[in-house]
């Protein structure tokens, strides 16, 4: 078993998105992503699915050529290597899923 908190520890990064992952587990990496408003995640894409949901915020999502407005309690999810962007309208915190075999370095090199 294993246990994390989404609203512990809740600390914004003023100069660029924080990222912190929250567990590891024999299938997933669960990552917390703190933003403040303005701030953004390029494009990019990530080579196993993924799923998005916000918990707090109103985030931007660019995907498929048109941008979704994904409000706390909005979860997305996309196949590998799906172009996507993120920007965060307002203060917000994010909860990414990915697979075990992703990188984290991968999501942190995405950070405007």
């Amino acid at each position: 078993m294993k246990t994390a908190s989404l609203r512990n520890e809740m600390l914004y990064n003023e100069e660029k998105v924080a990222i912190k992952v929250l567990m590891e587990t024999e299938t997933s990496k669960e990552i917390r992503i703190m933003f403040r408003k303005g701030q953004s995640m390029k494009e990019h894409k990530a080579g196993f699915p993924i799923t998005v949901e916000v918990h707090q915020g109103t985030i931007a999502f660019g995907v498929n050529g048109e941008v979704l407005k994904l409000v706390a309690g909005d979860l997305i999810y996309l196949d590998a290597n799906v172009p996507h962007d993120l920007f965060a309208e307002e203060d917000s915190m994010v909860r990414l899923t990915l697979s075990k075999f992703d990188s984290i370095a991968r999501v942190e090199k995405v950070v405007d």
